[in-house]
Protein backbone atom coordinates (compact mmCIF):
# COMPACT_ATOMS: atom_id res chain seq x y z
CA UNK A 1 0.00 0.00 0.00
CA UNK A 2 1.40 3.37 -0.81
CA UNK A 3 1.43 6.18 1.29
CA UNK A 4 -1.25 8.10 -0.79
CA UNK A 5 -3.44 4.96 -0.79
CA UNK A 6 -2.75 4.97 3.01
CA UNK A 7 -4.27 8.48 3.46
CA UNK A 8 -6.92 8.39 1.29
CA UNK A 9 -7.94 5.20 3.27
CA UNK A 10 -7.91 6.53 6.78
CA UNK A 11 -9.31 10.14 5.71
CA UNK A 12 -12.10 9.04 3.59
CA UNK A 13 -12.83 12.40 2.05
CA UNK A 14 -9.76 12.41 0.36
CA UNK A 15 -10.65 9.23 -0.98
CA UNK A 16 -14.09 10.27 -2.28
CA UNK A 17 -11.86 13.09 -4.09
CA UNK A 18 -10.80 10.45 -6.30
CA UNK A 19 -13.72 9.84 -8.32
CA UNK A 20 -15.62 13.76 -7.77
CA UNK A 21 -17.25 15.30 -10.37
CA UNK A 22 -19.05 18.39 -11.27
CA UNK A 23 -22.13 16.88 -9.98
CA UNK A 24 -21.00 15.80 -7.03
CA UNK A 25 -19.41 19.45 -6.11
CA UNK A 26 -22.93 20.83 -7.02
CA UNK A 27 -24.76 18.44 -4.83
CA UNK A 28 -22.47 18.47 -1.98
CA UNK A 29 -22.81 22.45 -2.11
CA UNK A 30 -26.79 22.42 -1.41
CA UNK A 31 -26.38 19.84 0.58
CA UNK A 32 -23.46 22.01 2.95
CA UNK A 33 -25.61 25.48 2.30
CA UNK A 34 -28.86 23.89 3.54
CA UNK A 35 -26.96 22.48 6.49
CA UNK A 36 -25.28 26.09 7.60
CA UNK A 37 -28.99 27.66 7.43
CA UNK A 38 -29.59 25.27 10.73
CA UNK A 39 -26.67 24.97 11.95
CA UNK A 40 -26.37 28.45 13.15
CA UNK A 41 -29.51 28.96 15.09
CA UNK A 42 -29.01 25.22 16.88
CA UNK A 43 -25.55 25.92 17.23
CA UNK A 44 -26.23 28.96 19.24
CA UNK A 45 -29.02 27.46 20.97
CA UNK A 46 -27.12 24.48 22.17
CA UNK A 47 -24.20 26.77 23.73
CA UNK A 48 -26.75 28.41 26.16
CA UNK A 49 -28.13 24.88 26.63
CA UNK A 50 -24.65 23.83 28.04
CA UNK A 51 -24.46 27.32 29.99
CA UNK A 52 -21.85 28.63 27.80
CA UNK A 53 -21.98 31.73 25.68
CA UNK A 54 -23.42 31.37 22.03
CA UNK A 55 -19.93 31.93 20.12
CA UNK A 56 -18.41 28.79 21.50
CA UNK A 57 -21.30 26.93 20.13
CA UNK A 58 -20.45 28.72 16.50
CA UNK A 59 -16.75 27.79 16.70
CA UNK A 60 -18.35 23.91 17.22
CA UNK A 61 -20.04 24.17 14.07
CA UNK A 62 -17.28 25.17 12.55
CA UNK A 63 -13.83 22.99 13.54
CA UNK A 64 -15.62 19.98 14.73
CA UNK A 65 -17.84 19.94 12.14
CA UNK A 66 -14.95 20.26 9.17
CA UNK A 67 -12.94 17.51 11.24
CA UNK A 68 -15.37 15.35 11.60
CA UNK A 69 -16.17 15.10 8.22
CA UNK A 70 -12.78 15.12 6.82
CA UNK A 71 -12.32 11.64 8.73
CA UNK A 72 -16.46 10.45 8.69
CA UNK A 73 -16.92 6.91 7.73
CA UNK A 74 -20.29 7.71 6.69
CA UNK A 75 -20.60 10.48 3.46
CA UNK A 76 -23.72 12.55 4.83
CA UNK A 77 -23.47 12.39 8.35
CA UNK A 78 -23.02 16.05 10.19
CA UNK A 79 -20.79 16.40 13.44
CA UNK A 80 -21.04 19.65 15.86
CA UNK A 81 -22.65 20.56 18.79
CA UNK A 82 -25.74 18.18 19.59
CA UNK A 83 -28.73 18.67 21.78
CA UNK A 84 -28.52 15.87 23.69
CA UNK A 85 -24.69 16.15 24.47
CA UNK A 86 -25.30 20.13 25.73
CA UNK A 87 -27.78 18.80 28.12
CA UNK A 88 -25.69 16.20 29.30
CA UNK A 89 -22.80 19.09 29.28
CA UNK A 90 -25.03 20.81 31.22
CA UNK A 91 -25.59 18.20 34.16
CA UNK A 92 -21.81 17.95 34.23
CA UNK A 93 -20.64 21.46 34.44
CA UNK A 94 -23.71 23.09 35.47
CA UNK A 95 -22.56 23.23 39.18
CA UNK A 96 -19.80 25.64 38.14
CA UNK A 97 -20.70 29.21 39.07
CA UNK A 98 -17.87 31.32 37.54
CA UNK A 99 -18.69 31.19 33.91
CA UNK A 100 -15.41 31.37 32.88
CA UNK A 101 -14.09 28.25 34.97
CA UNK A 102 -17.34 26.96 33.20
CA UNK A 103 -16.77 27.73 29.14
CA UNK A 104 -12.67 26.05 30.63
CA UNK A 105 -14.57 22.78 31.76
CA UNK A 106 -16.85 22.57 28.71
CA UNK A 107 -13.79 22.78 26.16
CA UNK A 108 -11.72 20.46 28.61
CA UNK A 109 -14.37 17.67 28.16
CA UNK A 110 -13.79 18.19 24.78
CA UNK A 111 -10.76 17.27 25.10
CA UNK A 112 -11.31 14.15 27.77
CA UNK A 113 -14.17 12.71 25.58
CA UNK A 114 -12.25 13.12 22.28
CA UNK A 115 -9.12 11.47 24.24
CA UNK A 116 -11.30 8.80 25.20
CA UNK A 117 -12.75 7.77 22.00
CA UNK A 118 -9.39 7.82 20.19
CA UNK A 119 -8.64 5.26 22.84
CA UNK A 120 -11.15 3.45 21.71
CA UNK A 121 -10.59 3.71 18.11
CA UNK A 122 -6.70 3.01 18.49
CA UNK A 123 -7.81 -0.73 20.73
CA UNK A 124 -9.81 -1.07 17.61
CA UNK A 125 -13.00 -1.38 20.31
CA UNK A 126 -15.61 0.51 17.83
CA UNK A 127 -17.36 -2.85 17.48
CA UNK A 128 -18.09 -3.38 20.97
CA UNK A 129 -20.91 -0.13 20.67
CA UNK A 130 -22.40 -3.38 18.81
CA UNK A 131 -22.86 -4.77 21.91
CA UNK A 132 -25.01 -1.74 24.02
CA UNK A 133 -29.01 -1.44 22.85
CA UNK A 134 -30.16 0.86 20.82
CA UNK A 135 -32.81 1.05 23.66
CA UNK A 136 -30.07 3.37 25.31
CA UNK A 137 -30.55 5.88 23.05
CA UNK A 138 -34.60 5.90 23.27
CA UNK A 139 -34.81 6.03 27.12
CA UNK A 140 -31.83 8.79 26.76
CA UNK A 141 -33.63 10.35 24.39
CA UNK A 142 -37.29 10.61 26.13
CA UNK A 143 -35.24 11.71 29.52
CA UNK A 144 -33.29 14.35 27.98
CA UNK A 145 -35.84 15.82 26.36
CA UNK A 146 -38.43 16.30 29.42
CA UNK A 147 -35.11 17.61 31.34
CA UNK A 148 -34.34 19.90 28.05
CA UNK A 149 -38.03 21.18 28.27
CA UNK A 150 -37.81 21.47 32.14
CA UNK A 151 -34.49 23.89 31.78
CA UNK A 152 -36.07 26.18 29.04
CA UNK A 153 -39.08 27.09 31.11
CA UNK A 154 -37.63 29.67 33.24
CA UNK A 155 -36.21 31.44 29.61
CA UNK A 156 -39.68 31.23 28.09
CA UNK A 157 -41.25 32.44 31.29
CA UNK A 158 -39.36 35.26 32.14
CA UNK A 159 -37.89 34.50 35.36
CA UNK A 160 -34.46 34.08 37.27
CA UNK A 161 -32.61 30.73 37.57
CA UNK A 162 -32.40 30.09 41.48
CA UNK A 163 -31.00 27.07 43.44
CA UNK A 164 -27.74 25.95 44.78
CA UNK A 165 -26.01 24.54 41.56
CA UNK A 166 -25.08 21.55 44.18
CA UNK A 167 -29.27 20.53 44.07
CA UNK A 168 -30.51 18.19 41.94
CA UNK A 169 -31.55 19.24 38.74
CA UNK A 170 -35.37 18.84 39.74
CA UNK A 171 -35.05 20.94 42.84
CA UNK A 172 -33.64 23.73 40.88
CA UNK A 173 -36.39 24.02 38.28
CA UNK A 174 -38.72 23.84 40.95
CA UNK A 175 -37.56 27.01 43.07
CA UNK A 176 -36.83 28.32 39.39
CA UNK A 177 -40.96 28.07 38.88
CA UNK A 178 -41.72 28.75 42.53
CA UNK A 179 -39.56 31.44 43.77
CA UNK A 180 -38.16 32.70 40.12
CA UNK A 181 -40.31 35.94 40.03
CA UNK A 182 -43.76 36.81 38.28
CA UNK A 183 -44.01 35.30 34.48
CA UNK A 184 -42.58 38.52 32.01
CA UNK A 185 -45.45 38.39 29.91
CA UNK A 186 -43.40 40.11 26.56
CA UNK A 187 -40.73 37.44 27.43
CA UNK A 188 -43.52 34.72 27.38
CA UNK A 189 -45.15 36.19 23.82
CA UNK A 190 -41.88 36.20 22.07
CA UNK A 191 -41.49 32.80 23.17
CA UNK A 192 -44.61 31.71 22.20
CA UNK A 193 -44.83 33.67 19.34
CA UNK A 194 -41.48 32.19 17.43
CA UNK A 195 -43.21 28.60 18.37
CA UNK A 196 -46.22 29.55 16.76
CA UNK A 197 -44.00 31.15 13.21
CA UNK A 198 -42.51 27.76 13.29
CA UNK A 199 -45.28 25.90 13.31
CA UNK A 200 -47.00 28.03 10.86
CA UNK A 201 -43.74 27.95 8.93
CA UNK A 202 -43.57 23.78 8.83
CA UNK A 203 -46.96 24.12 7.53
CA UNK A 204 -46.52 26.60 4.98
CA UNK A 205 -43.01 23.83 4.32
CA UNK A 206 -45.57 20.91 3.98
CA UNK A 207 -48.04 22.37 1.72
CA UNK A 208 -46.10 23.78 -0.80
CA UNK A 209 -43.56 20.84 -0.74
CA UNK A 210 -40.40 22.85 0.43
CA UNK A 211 -38.28 20.38 2.75
CA UNK A 212 -35.20 22.65 2.70
CA UNK A 213 -36.99 25.34 3.92
CA UNK A 214 -34.65 26.79 7.38
CA UNK A 215 -37.71 27.77 9.36
CA UNK A 216 -35.40 28.36 12.33
CA UNK A 217 -33.12 30.95 10.93
CA UNK A 218 -35.90 32.64 9.63
CA UNK A 219 -37.44 33.11 12.58
CA UNK A 220 -34.48 33.83 14.37
CA UNK A 221 -33.91 36.31 11.61
CA UNK A 222 -37.58 37.52 11.92
CA UNK A 223 -37.22 37.80 15.78
CA UNK A 224 -34.09 39.67 16.13
CA UNK A 225 -35.21 42.31 13.41
CA UNK A 226 -38.36 42.31 15.59
CA UNK A 227 -36.10 43.24 18.59
CA UNK A 228 -34.27 45.62 17.00
CA UNK A 229 -37.36 47.65 15.91
CA UNK A 230 -39.37 47.66 19.19
CA UNK A 231 -36.46 47.63 21.59
CA UNK A 232 -37.67 44.12 23.08
CA UNK A 233 -34.16 44.84 25.67
CA UNK A 234 -35.57 47.78 26.82
CA UNK A 235 -39.11 46.05 27.94
CA UNK A 236 -37.05 43.49 29.86
CA UNK A 237 -36.42 40.87 27.39
CA UNK A 238 -33.09 39.16 27.48
CA UNK A 239 -31.07 38.54 24.53
CA UNK A 240 -28.51 36.81 23.37
CA UNK A 241 -26.05 39.81 23.14
CA UNK A 242 -22.70 40.10 20.79
CA UNK A 243 -20.49 37.43 19.99
CA UNK A 244 -17.14 38.18 18.81
CA UNK A 245 -17.13 38.53 14.73
CA UNK A 246 -13.87 36.44 14.12
CA UNK A 247 -13.03 32.85 13.81
CA UNK A 248 -11.24 30.98 17.16
CA UNK A 249 -7.42 30.82 17.36
CA UNK A 250 -5.79 27.59 18.37
CA UNK A 251 -5.04 27.74 22.54
CA UNK A 252 -4.35 25.10 24.75
CA UNK A 253 -7.37 23.32 26.84
CA UNK A 254 -7.44 24.51 30.54
CA UNK A 255 -5.90 20.67 32.12
CA UNK A 256 -6.64 20.99 35.80
CA UNK A 257 -5.61 17.86 37.28
CA UNK A 258 -7.93 18.10 40.11
CA UNK A 259 -11.15 19.19 37.81
CA UNK A 260 -10.11 16.03 35.49
CA UNK A 261 -10.33 14.05 38.33
CA UNK A 262 -13.89 15.59 38.80
CA UNK A 263 -14.98 15.32 35.22
CA UNK A 264 -13.82 11.89 34.23
CA UNK A 265 -16.96 10.14 35.09
CA UNK A 266 -18.95 12.39 33.20
CA UNK A 267 -16.65 12.66 30.20
CA UNK A 268 -16.44 8.87 29.95
CA UNK A 269 -20.83 8.84 29.90
CA UNK A 270 -20.69 11.82 27.02
CA UNK A 271 -17.91 9.93 25.02
CA UNK A 272 -19.93 6.73 25.40
CA UNK A 273 -23.10 8.93 24.49
CA UNK A 274 -21.18 10.71 21.65
CA UNK A 275 -20.19 7.22 19.60
CA UNK A 276 -23.95 5.42 20.08
CA UNK A 277 -25.54 8.83 18.82
CA UNK A 278 -23.08 9.38 16.09
CA UNK A 279 -23.08 5.62 15.13
CA UNK A 280 -26.71 5.60 15.23
CA UNK A 281 -27.50 8.12 12.92
CA UNK A 282 -24.74 6.73 10.71
CA UNK A 283 -26.15 3.48 10.70
CA UNK A 284 -29.61 5.07 9.79
CA UNK A 285 -28.41 6.69 6.61
CA UNK A 286 -26.26 3.80 5.67
CA UNK A 287 -29.68 1.57 5.57
CA UNK A 288 -31.01 4.63 3.11
CA UNK A 289 -27.98 5.10 0.86
CA UNK A 290 -26.63 1.65 0.76
CA UNK A 291 -23.09 2.55 1.52
CA UNK A 292 -20.77 0.67 3.92
CA UNK A 293 -19.39 1.78 7.48
CA UNK A 294 -16.60 1.39 8.95
CA UNK A 295 -17.29 1.58 13.06
CA UNK A 296 -13.10 1.97 13.91
CA UNK A 297 -13.23 4.77 11.51
CA UNK A 298 -16.06 6.30 12.87
CA UNK A 299 -15.16 5.87 16.22
CA UNK A 300 -11.82 7.56 15.23
CA UNK A 301 -13.93 10.73 13.50
CA UNK A 302 -16.00 11.10 16.44
CA UNK A 303 -12.79 11.31 18.66
CA UNK A 304 -10.54 13.36 16.24
CA UNK A 305 -13.57 15.85 16.29
CA UNK A 306 -14.14 16.51 19.99
CA UNK A 307 -10.33 16.12 20.79
CA UNK A 308 -8.98 18.80 18.06
CA UNK A 309 -12.15 21.37 18.50
CA UNK A 310 -10.74 21.37 22.06
CA UNK A 311 -7.67 23.16 21.13
CA UNK A 312 -9.83 25.62 19.15
CA UNK A 313 -12.20 26.41 22.25
CA UNK A 314 -15.12 23.77 21.36
CA UNK A 315 -17.44 22.28 23.49
CA UNK A 316 -18.31 18.63 22.74
CA UNK A 317 -20.63 17.29 20.28
CA UNK A 318 -21.45 14.36 18.25
CA UNK A 319 -23.42 13.54 15.07
CA UNK A 320 -26.27 15.91 14.50
CA UNK A 321 -29.93 13.94 14.01
CA UNK A 322 -31.33 16.98 12.39
CA UNK A 323 -27.99 18.70 10.07
CA UNK A 324 -27.52 14.86 9.34
CA UNK A 325 -31.12 14.18 7.73
CA UNK A 326 -31.27 18.02 5.91
CA UNK A 327 -28.17 16.95 4.53
CA UNK A 328 -29.24 13.64 3.23
CA UNK A 329 -32.47 14.74 2.01
CA UNK A 330 -30.57 17.82 0.23
CA UNK A 331 -28.72 15.48 -1.79
CA UNK A 332 -25.43 15.57 -0.92
CA UNK A 333 -23.09 13.11 -1.92
CA UNK A 334 -19.58 12.90 0.16
CA UNK A 335 -18.19 14.28 3.31
CA UNK A 336 -17.66 17.82 1.54
CA UNK A 337 -20.91 19.12 1.93
CA UNK A 338 -19.86 18.87 5.81
CA UNK A 339 -16.58 21.27 4.95
CA UNK A 340 -18.98 23.26 3.10
CA UNK A 341 -21.50 23.90 5.70
CA UNK A 342 -18.55 24.44 8.26
CA UNK A 343 -16.59 27.02 5.86
CA UNK A 344 -20.46 29.01 5.25
CA UNK A 345 -21.17 29.07 9.46
CA UNK A 346 -17.76 30.43 9.14
CA UNK A 347 -19.13 33.30 6.64
CA UNK A 348 -22.06 33.45 8.75
CA UNK A 349 -20.18 34.40 12.05
CA UNK A 350 -18.19 36.84 10.47
CA UNK A 351 -20.55 38.57 8.38
CA UNK A 352 -23.61 39.07 11.27
CA UNK A 353 -21.80 38.89 14.40
CA UNK A 354 -23.13 42.23 15.84
CA UNK A 355 -27.07 41.61 14.72
CA UNK A 356 -26.43 38.13 17.37
CA UNK A 357 -27.14 41.01 20.33
CA UNK A 358 -30.87 41.47 19.03
CA UNK A 359 -31.71 37.96 18.86
CA UNK A 360 -34.08 37.22 22.19
CA UNK A 361 -33.71 34.37 24.54
CA UNK A 362 -36.98 33.18 24.56
CA UNK A 363 -37.08 33.01 20.65
CA UNK A 364 -34.42 30.42 21.20
CA UNK A 365 -35.65 28.99 24.32
CA UNK A 366 -39.06 28.19 22.04
CA UNK A 367 -37.11 26.83 19.28
CA UNK A 368 -35.31 24.60 21.69
CA UNK A 369 -38.50 23.34 23.25
CA UNK A 370 -39.57 22.19 19.56
CA UNK A 371 -36.58 20.45 19.38
CA UNK A 372 -37.28 18.91 22.61
CA UNK A 373 -40.69 17.63 21.24
CA UNK A 374 -39.56 16.58 18.01
CA UNK A 375 -36.72 14.12 19.89
CA UNK A 376 -39.32 11.93 21.00
CA UNK A 377 -40.72 9.30 18.66
CA UNK A 378 -43.29 8.04 20.40
CA UNK A 379 -43.80 5.02 17.82
CA UNK A 380 -40.03 4.32 18.51
CA UNK A 381 -40.41 4.62 22.18
CA UNK A 382 -43.72 2.25 22.22
CA UNK A 383 -41.89 -0.61 19.92
CA UNK A 384 -39.06 -0.97 22.42
CA UNK A 385 -41.30 -0.98 25.53
CA UNK A 386 -43.11 -3.48 23.78
CA UNK A 387 -41.11 -6.04 22.05
CA UNK A 388 -39.11 -7.69 25.04
CA UNK A 389 -38.89 -7.17 28.78
CA UNK A 390 -35.12 -6.62 27.79
CA UNK A 391 -35.57 -3.31 25.47
CA UNK A 392 -38.10 -2.15 28.18
CA UNK A 393 -35.87 -2.71 31.13
CA UNK A 394 -33.25 -0.52 29.73
CA UNK A 395 -35.46 2.29 28.49
CA UNK A 396 -37.27 2.76 31.71
CA UNK A 397 -34.03 2.44 33.66
CA UNK A 398 -31.73 4.61 31.50
CA UNK A 399 -35.31 7.51 30.77
CA UNK A 400 -35.58 7.28 34.98
CA UNK A 401 -31.98 7.74 36.04
CA UNK A 402 -32.19 10.39 33.94
CA UNK A 403 -34.37 12.20 36.11
CA UNK A 404 -33.57 10.42 39.34
CA UNK A 405 -29.62 10.41 39.24
CA UNK A 406 -28.35 12.33 36.38
CA UNK A 407 -28.19 12.49 32.48
CA UNK A 408 -24.58 11.29 32.43
CA UNK A 409 -25.06 8.63 34.62
CA UNK A 410 -28.33 7.56 32.81
CA UNK A 411 -26.18 6.58 29.92
CA UNK A 412 -23.41 4.52 31.69
CA UNK A 413 -26.97 2.49 33.98
CA UNK A 414 -28.11 1.94 30.56
CA UNK A 415 -24.92 0.37 28.94
CA UNK A 416 -24.54 -1.46 31.99
CA UNK A 417 -27.66 -2.92 31.72
CA UNK A 418 -26.75 -3.54 27.82
CA UNK A 419 -23.76 -5.51 28.84
CA UNK A 420 -25.60 -7.29 31.49
CA UNK A 421 -28.24 -8.46 29.98
CA UNK A 422 -26.21 -9.01 26.60
CA UNK A 423 -23.68 -11.02 28.30
CA UNK A 424 -25.85 -13.99 29.25
CA UNK A 425 -27.28 -14.26 25.53
CA UNK A 426 -23.53 -14.57 24.35
CA UNK A 427 -22.98 -17.37 26.50
CA UNK A 428 -26.18 -19.08 25.61
CA UNK A 429 -24.34 -21.90 24.22
CA UNK A 430 -26.95 -24.93 22.58
CA UNK A 431 -26.28 -28.28 22.84
CA UNK A 432 -27.90 -30.79 20.21
CA UNK A 433 -28.12 -34.78 20.12
CA UNK A 434 -27.86 -36.24 16.48
CA UNK A 435 -28.56 -39.90 15.62
CA UNK A 436 -27.29 -41.54 11.96
CA UNK A 437 -29.48 -42.31 9.33
CA UNK A 438 -28.87 -44.15 5.95
CA UNK A 439 -25.25 -44.05 4.81
CA UNK A 440 -23.96 -42.66 7.96
CA UNK A 441 -26.00 -39.40 7.89
CA UNK A 442 -27.21 -37.86 10.84
CA UNK A 443 -29.96 -35.78 11.78
CA UNK A 444 -31.43 -34.10 14.63
CA UNK A 445 -32.89 -36.82 17.25
CA UNK A 446 -36.54 -36.71 17.38
CA UNK A 447 -38.49 -38.31 20.28
CA UNK A 448 -39.48 -41.14 17.86
CA UNK A 449 -35.59 -41.96 17.44
CA UNK A 450 -33.47 -44.40 18.74
CA UNK A 451 -30.10 -44.09 18.72
CA UNK A 452 -27.35 -46.37 18.80
CA UNK A 453 -26.04 -47.01 22.28
CA UNK A 454 -22.65 -47.61 21.31
CA UNK A 455 -22.06 -44.23 19.34
CA UNK A 456 -23.23 -41.12 21.04
CA UNK A 457 -23.36 -37.56 18.77
CA UNK A 458 -23.99 -34.07 20.10
CA UNK A 459 -23.25 -31.18 18.56
CA UNK A 460 -22.52 -27.81 19.79
CA UNK A 461 -24.05 -24.20 18.77
CA UNK A 462 -22.45 -20.50 20.50
CA UNK A 463 -19.68 -19.22 22.03
CA UNK A 464 -17.23 -21.58 23.57
CA UNK A 465 -15.64 -18.75 26.17
CA UNK A 466 -16.29 -18.04 29.18
CA UNK A 467 -19.56 -16.60 29.71
CA UNK A 468 -20.75 -20.19 28.31
CA UNK A 469 -19.18 -22.19 31.26
CA UNK A 470 -22.43 -22.25 33.47
CA UNK A 471 -23.74 -23.80 30.22
CA UNK A 472 -20.37 -25.85 29.30
CA UNK A 473 -20.71 -27.88 32.88
CA UNK A 474 -24.13 -28.57 32.19
CA UNK A 475 -24.26 -30.07 28.87
CA UNK A 476 -20.61 -31.93 29.55
CA UNK A 477 -22.43 -33.58 32.88
CA UNK A 478 -25.98 -34.70 30.24
CA UNK A 479 -22.94 -36.26 27.91
CA UNK A 480 -21.57 -38.59 30.91
CA UNK A 481 -25.02 -39.19 32.46
CA UNK A 482 -26.07 -40.92 29.24
CA UNK A 483 -22.91 -42.77 28.66
CA UNK A 484 -23.89 -46.58 29.30
CA UNK A 485 -22.12 -49.89 29.95
CA UNK A 486 -22.46 -50.36 25.77
CA UNK A 487 -20.93 -46.40 24.44
CA UNK A 488 -17.92 -46.79 23.12
CA UNK A 489 -17.14 -43.67 21.01
CA UNK A 490 -18.61 -40.00 21.34
CA UNK A 491 -18.80 -37.88 18.56
CA UNK A 492 -18.55 -34.19 19.28
CA UNK A 493 -19.76 -31.77 16.19
CA UNK A 494 -17.83 -28.72 16.78
CA UNK A 495 -18.07 -26.87 13.39
CA UNK A 496 -20.96 -24.20 15.20
CA UNK A 497 -18.96 -23.82 18.36
CA UNK A 498 -17.31 -20.19 18.13
CA UNK A 499 -14.30 -17.99 19.53
CA UNK A 500 -12.86 -20.89 21.92
CA UNK A 501 -11.15 -19.59 24.58
CA UNK A 502 -9.22 -21.31 27.50
CA UNK A 503 -11.99 -21.88 29.37
CA UNK A 504 -13.84 -24.01 26.50
CA UNK A 505 -10.77 -25.78 26.04
CA UNK A 506 -10.22 -26.72 29.90
CA UNK A 507 -13.70 -28.10 29.69
CA UNK A 508 -13.17 -30.17 26.67
CA UNK A 509 -10.13 -31.43 27.56
CA UNK A 510 -11.88 -32.16 30.87
CA UNK A 511 -14.60 -34.18 29.23
CA UNK A 512 -12.31 -35.96 27.12
CA UNK A 513 -9.95 -37.24 29.85
CA UNK A 514 -13.11 -38.30 32.09
CA UNK A 515 -14.28 -40.52 29.26
CA UNK A 516 -10.64 -41.62 27.83
CA UNK A 517 -11.13 -42.85 32.10
CA UNK A 518 -14.35 -44.68 31.21
CA UNK A 519 -12.48 -46.51 27.81
CA UNK A 520 -14.87 -44.12 25.64
CA UNK A 521 -13.03 -42.47 22.63
CA UNK A 522 -14.28 -38.96 21.60
CA UNK A 523 -14.14 -38.15 18.13
CA UNK A 524 -14.20 -34.24 17.01
CA UNK A 525 -15.75 -33.60 13.83
CA UNK A 526 -16.18 -30.46 11.63
CA UNK A 527 -13.68 -28.39 13.27
CA UNK A 528 -12.55 -25.31 11.87
CA UNK A 529 -9.14 -23.64 11.23
CA UNK A 530 -9.22 -21.11 14.25
CA UNK A 531 -10.55 -23.90 16.15
CA UNK A 532 -7.52 -26.04 15.46
CA UNK A 533 -5.23 -23.82 15.66
CA UNK A 534 -6.29 -23.08 19.62
CA UNK A 535 -6.32 -26.89 20.00
CA UNK A 536 -2.73 -27.06 18.67
CA UNK A 537 -1.24 -24.38 20.55
CA UNK A 538 -3.06 -25.67 24.18
CA UNK A 539 -1.99 -28.96 23.07
CA UNK A 540 -5.20 -30.57 23.12
CA UNK A 541 -4.19 -32.38 19.60
CA UNK A 542 -2.00 -34.23 21.10
CA UNK A 543 -3.95 -35.39 24.22
CA UNK A 544 -7.23 -36.24 21.85
CA UNK A 545 -4.75 -37.40 18.62
CA UNK A 546 -4.63 -36.21 14.90
CA UNK A 547 -6.52 -39.63 14.16
CA UNK A 548 -9.59 -38.46 16.40
CA UNK A 549 -10.00 -35.12 14.97
CA UNK A 550 -11.63 -34.54 11.37
CA UNK A 551 -11.21 -31.10 9.96
CA UNK A 552 -14.21 -29.52 8.18
CA UNK A 553 -14.71 -30.85 4.80
CA UNK A 554 -15.53 -28.12 1.80
CA UNK A 555 -17.15 -31.37 -0.17
CA UNK A 556 -20.12 -33.46 0.02
CA UNK A 557 -18.21 -36.10 2.19
CA UNK A 558 -18.64 -33.73 5.32
CA UNK A 559 -16.47 -34.45 8.31
CA UNK A 560 -19.05 -35.57 10.29
CA UNK A 561 -19.61 -38.80 7.98
CA UNK A 562 -16.03 -39.20 7.87
CA UNK A 563 -16.63 -39.61 11.88
CA UNK A 564 -19.08 -41.49 11.62
CA UNK A 565 -17.24 -44.09 9.39
CA UNK A 566 -14.46 -43.94 11.55
CA UNK A 567 -16.84 -44.56 14.98
CA UNK A 568 -18.27 -47.76 13.29
CA UNK A 569 -14.79 -49.04 12.30
CA UNK A 570 -14.22 -48.68 16.58
CA UNK A 571 -17.27 -50.28 17.67
CA UNK A 572 -16.78 -53.08 15.04
CA UNK A 573 -19.27 -52.88 12.50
Amino acid sequence: MTATDFLFLRIPALGSLRHYRLEDARADLVGGLSVAAVAVPQAMAYALIAGVPPEYGLYTAIVMTTVGALFDSSKQLINGPTNAISIALLSAVGAIEDPDMRVHAAILMAFMIGSIQLGISFLRMGDLTRYISHSVIVGFTAGASLLLVFDQLKNLLGQKAVGDPHDHFLVRVYRSLMEGGDVHLPTLYVGLGSVGLVLLLRWVKKRLSMPLMPEFLIVVIAMAGLSALIDLKGMGVRVVGAIPGSLPRPELPHLDPALMEDLATPALALALLGLLEAISMAKGIAAVTRQKLDLNQQCLSEGLANFVGSFFSCIPGSGSLTRSAINQQAGARTQWSGVISAVAVAAIMMLFAPYAAYIPRPALAGLLMLTAAKMVNLRDLRFHIRVSRFDAIIVLATAISAFAISIEFCVLIGTFLSFMLAVPRAGNLQMTEFVPGEDNIVHERLPSDQPDPRIHIYGFEGEFFFAASTNLDAHMDQIEERLTAKTQVVVLRMKRARNPDAVGMAHLEGLCERLAARGVRVLLCGVRPPLKNVMDRCGLTTKIGDSNIFLEQPIRQTSTMLAMKYATTVVGD
